[in-house]
């Protein structure tokens, strides 16, 4: 009734039919899902959503800057130093750890905050047909079975065997990582190891529908789509010391070792010369708490959050301040995915009208190549709510951009300009008519 049908053996769904699905889901397409159906099957599978991690408290993320081995070793320096008598040592001491520990959580905090902000992939609502009716219910409510229905703009609730699709794309880069839409279809597929961006029958939750109309079965929610097995990888993750972390480490448990030697040294020279026990024992915590480096976690972690406030201005969300030091550690990056490593945006730079490179487009319609500008503008599926980004195919929204920039914005046009008909762009003919 799921991904795996409750069962140990995984249904590969892009290689049965559509009306196999259907049967097998026991759905109706025209009509979908009753309502008793759908109460039971909520009941079995739970909410469409993927549990949200419980996020680290102010205290937590207080408590988890202490770990570091040379915060412990200062720590001990400073609880030294106000046992021998020495509280301005122990005052200062505490100061550096403490400003170390509040730069280390007010970073965390602000990543945290920005990720529960991130965390809005998946669609918060879903257009549905259940009941003979066709229904805006939120995402969560799906259930195996469900009849979704898919135009450009929305986000795929849920895994969905297509039972319908019109010139219907998808951008599943934030699964696949491949920044080009996926054209889709309904046709069957035969082989039943494919990777998710090769199964072109289905529609994975998470993913953006960019260009057509269709509509889907639901075959998985929550933990059981392609989004939670990812979801469940990153929270089995564990989390690795980075380089500089371990060197920082192995150079506080040298130096601890170091000084306690040669205290100790210096302890037993003094008593074999007739000094006093006490007097020894001052001099050999006082040279101790001198030879720690009590500057050295705060400089550390000011020189990474300075780092990472260089990578925000570039839209770079440190969640962690060592990845800085990570980041810059790094020689050689080799990837074949280009909207990893850029914007992940296309964006137009000129158009070429004849022997002319045009910068920019001329503002009356009449001109030369004010032809060109409604064009870029009206010959296209780009959807734009008021100020909202534009969603639509990544080379559509490239020149949408640049017809608006030059100023033909695609809503007062279409007052003058309403769209009769449309053939699609297709490989053949390289070019789509409206």
């Amino acid at each position: 009734m799921n991904d795996r049908d409750r069962s140990d053996t995984p249904i590969a769904w892009h290689t049965l039919d559509a009306a196999e699905v259907a049967r097998r889901l026991a759905a109706d397409p025209q009509t979908g899902l009753a309502a008793a159906v759908v109460a039971n099957r909520r009941q079995q599978f739970g909410a469409n959503a993927l549990p949200e991690g419980r996020g680290k408290s102010v205290v937590g993320m207080l408590v988890g800057q202490f770990t570091d081995f040379m915060i412990l070793v200062l720590v001990a320096a400073a609880v030294v130093s106000g046992v021998v008598g020495e509280p301005q040592d122990a005052i200062a001491i505490l100061i550096i750890v403490l400003l170390n520990a509040v730069v280390g959580v007010v970073q965390e905090y602000r990543a945290e905050r920005a990720l529960e902000a991130l965390q809005q992939i998946a669609a918060p609502l879903a257009t549905v047909r259940r009941d003979g009716q066709t229904r805006v219910l939120p995402a969560t409510e799906l259930v195996p079975g469900d009849i979704v229905l898919l135009e450009a703009g929305n986000g795929v609730p849920a895994d969905l065997r297509l039972i319908e699709a019109e010139q219907l794309a998808a951008d599943e880069s934030a699964l696949t990582g491949e920044a080009h839409v996926v054209d889709k279809n309904v046709e069957t597929l035969t082989e039943s190891e494919l990777a998710p961006g090769d199964r072109r029958n289905l529609a994975f939750k998470g993913s953006l529908i960019t260009r057509g109309r269709g509509a889907g079965v639901v075959f998985a929610t929550g933990l059981d789509t392609e989004l939670g097995r990812i979801a469940t990888l990153l929270h089995g993750s564990e989390v690795i010391r980075t380089p500089l972390q371990k060197r920082l480490k192995r150079f506080g448990r040298r130096l601890a070792f170091a000084v306690l030697g040669v205290c100790a040294v210096i302890y037993g020279v003094g008593l074999l010369r007739g000094e006093p026990i006490v007097l020894m024992f001052l001099t050999a915590v006082s040279l101790a708490v001198a030879a720690i480096p009590e500057a050295l976690p705060a400089v550390v972690t000011i020189s990474l959050a300075l780092g990472a406030r260089k990578m925000s201005r570039s839209h770079a969300l440190i969640r962690r301040l060592p990845a800085v030091e990570t980041l810059g550690s790094v020689t050689y990056i080799c990837a074949d995915k280009t909207g990893t490593l850029t914007q992940n945006r296309m964006r137009a730079e000129f158009a070429q009208i004849g022997d002319e490179r045009c910068e920019s487009i001329d503002p009356d319609p009449a001109g030369r190549s004010g032809w060109l500008g409604v064009a870029l503008a009206l010959s296209n599926d780009v959807q734009q709510d008021d100020d909202a980004a534009p969603v639509g195919d990544p080379t559509e929204t490239a020149l949408f951009e640049f017809a608006a920039q030059n100023g033909y914005r695609k809503a007062d046009l279409l007052v003058d300009h309403p769209r009769l008909r449309e053939v699609p762009f297709e490989s053949d003919t390289q070019r789509m008519t409206t």
